[in-house]
């Protein structure tokens, strides 16, 4: 693992830890509306409306709200979910900056009932933010569920080049 996912990884538990907040599984991970403005409620078209939000969650596979894009991201934990998304060799994503739209911002937090971006979509399902990946990552469970979308890991051809190298 790199020493900025370790880095990240110390960041992201000292800041989960500290919130209360757990890791779901992704068949737990929740899809409700929560309460509050920013357009999403009202069932209207704007960016941030519901179904606006729909769309663009279930517009490609993977499906990232982050603050900045993947080439500049401009918070720590948006990095840290590109780094990873890197480390699979996951390239071909839909990142969507929700500093450039303060509708849309307001309007993913509410769809996915989650109060904090980054947002992480895998076939138009919420996974978690920045902690739940880096622990998908760890576990191995990230591996698994982009397999499911017919997405081979990066990190098994790399371990499998590193026994090959053993041998």
């Amino acid at each position: 693992m790199s020493g900025l996912v370790r880095a990240a990884w110390r960041l992201v538990g000292a800041t989960a830890a500290g919130r209360g907040r757990a890791g779901r599984a992704l068949s737990q991970a929740g899809t409700g509306t929560g309460g509050g403005g920013g357009g999403a409620e009202g069932g209207g078209s704007g960016s941030g409306s519901r179904e606006a939000v729909e769309r663009l969650v279930r517009a490609h596979p993977v499906v990232v709200f982050m603050k900045g894009s993947p080439a500049q991201p401009l918070c720590g934990f948006s990095n840290a979910v590109v780094q990873i998304l890197r480390l699979h060799g996951v390239e071909d994503y839909r990142a969507h900056d929700v500093l450039q739209d303060p509708d849309l911002r307001q309007g993913i937090k509410n769809y996915s009932n989650w109060p904090t971006i980054p947002q992480v979509y895998l076939n138009g399902e919420f996974v978690g933010g920045c902690d739940i990946l880096l622990q998908m990552h760890q576990n191995g469970d990230l591996v698994e569920e982009l397999k499911k979308l017919g997405i081979r890991s990066a990190l098994l051809d790399a371990e499998k080049e590193k026994d090959q190298d053993k041998k």
